[in-house]
């Protein structure tokens, strides 16, 4: 969050201040009441009479009442009865001067006074019983105080948790969006990459026209193998790119050499040809993205019998990549005369890898891939359309690799923009050629 919240803290209670009214028909009662009563800060009234005094209540918020027993034509026991229906929760003191101990038990009875006090009364006593008296309407009020801060508080913190979800809920839409950017930045930089080893695998394959195609097939075919093993999608990408650089060590061999069948090759020749996984390998090892796939590249004609090169690797030290590769190379080689010099049908390639089974491939590869090469195809149709250039528009995806002359351009599901537009274009007129070019239709 760019704002860090908190709540203020709330601020101390303050002392409650009461106001207290003294009712007695002689002066100077009322005159001492107000001179002891001064000192406690509270506010203080007076009235000379009972019906005085009601007055008083119906104007004045008043919290205790102080009222004299003896006064004419109310007494204070009237006074503070009536006081008690009206205003029930004000506190009652009552100040008697004559030994009457029926009027005070009629006066608790009827006004629930809260205490009695004899004239002459003693100041210090008086104060304390004032007090006291006190005490509870300053709880209410302290509780009062408490209950309006805690409900400011209470808001306070409502209105910071629904700031709070309003910002999660706005931060969250903006980590969303990222992502969805991030994503597809990360799909087109996926896909970019892939076009990139397509392309270079395509270059290799110019230096002998019967090559043309062969990297994809064989990689087309290793993804299918490693996904029938249930390998993650980073092992069957790794192998799906060792497969399209396979021949990547080959760049460096004569033209003669790579012109012969595996089977017409002398020693000599053979040792040299030995040489372009390990190569290879070590053109790819920099790299830490093909790490894994350069590994394949470097192991796949290891044998599972123990019989292979460079390292005489056997069985499950073979990586499965290497494997997987191994034998998905020598399918499409036997059925285009690579090892043999003669060109073998489709079921008598497959025969050839399965008896081979155990001695140059691993088992389960081989049942992997007769599973895949005989099962139907079930892999769901593209609807597709072969237009031009001219038609050609932004956002549209290939369904197809885009080849010219045998190299090829763009790969399957690249989706183009004005940019790739034109340059297709512009090829067509460099190159003074008509691209046949399938699109995806939706």
């Amino acid at each position: 969050m760019s704002e860090l919240i908190h709540l203020e803290p709330a601020e101390p209670l303050s002392a409650p201040s009461f106001t207290v009214l003294c009712v007695d028909d002689e002066v100077n009662i009322l005159a001492a009441l107000r001179r002891l009563l001064r000192k406690t800060g509270h506010t203080i009234l007076t009235a000379e009479s009972g019906a005085a005094g009601l007055v008083i209540l119906g104007q004045e918020k008043v919290d205790l009442i102080i009222s004299d027993m003896r006064m004419p034509e109310m007494t204070g026991a009237e006074f503070l009865a009536t006081a008690l229906d009206y205003w029930p929760d004000t506190a009652r003191i009552l100040l008697t001067g004559y030994a009457d101990i029926h009027s005070t038990i009629d006066a608790i009875n009827k006004a629930r006074i809260h205490r009695y006090v004899s004239k002459p009364w003693d100041d210090e006593e008086m104060l304390r019983i004032v007090d006291d008296a006190l005490a509870v309407k300053r709880l209410e009020k302290e509780k009062l105080q408490l209950s309006s801060v805690v409900q400011r508080q209470n808001e306070t913190l409502q209105q910071l948790n629904n700031s709070l979800e309003s910002q999660v809920k706005v931060r969250t839409a903006e980590l969303e969006m990222t992502m969805q950017e991030l994503n597809m930045t990360h799909d087109k930089l996926k896909k970019g990459f892939i076009t990139s080893i397509k392309v270079f695998a395509n270059l290799m394959e110019m230096r002998a026209d019967r090559l043309a195609g062969h990297a994809r097939e064989i990689a087309d075919l290793t993804r299918q193998v490693a996904r029938q093993l249930k390998l993650s999608e980073a092992e069957v990408q790794d192998n799906f790119i060792a497969a399209l650089l396979h021949c990547i060590g080959k760049i460096g061999l004569p033209d003669t050499l790579l012109a012969k069948p595996y089977v017409e090759m002398n020693l000599q020749e053979r040792n040299v040809y030995g040489t372009y996984p390990s190569k290879g390998h070590a053109a790819l090892m920099a790299l830490e993205q093909l790490q894994n796939a350069s590994q394949t590249i470097r192991s796949q004609h290891e044998r599972y019998d123990g019989l292979g090169y460079p390292d005489k690797l056997a069985g499950g030290e073979i990586p499965i990549g290497a494997r997987i590769l191994s034998l998905c190379r020598d399918f499409e080689a036997l059925q285009a005369g690579f090892l043999t010099g003669k060109p073998m049908s489709r079921n008598e390639a497959i025969k050839n890898i399965e008896s081979s089974s155990g001695k140059r491939y691993d088992p389960k590869v081989v049942d992997a891939f007769c599973t895949v090469v005989t099962k139907p195809e079930n892999t769901p149709q593209i609807s597709e359309q072969m237009i031009r250039s001219k038609d050609l528009k932004p956002q549209m995806t290939l369904s197809r690799d885009l080849i010219a002359s045998d190299v090829m351009l763009l790969a399957k599901d690249h989706v183009l923009d004005q940019r790739l537009v034109n340059q297709i274009r512009a090829f067509e007129i460099a190159d003074n050629t008509s691209l046949e070019i399938y699109i995806q239709v939706k």
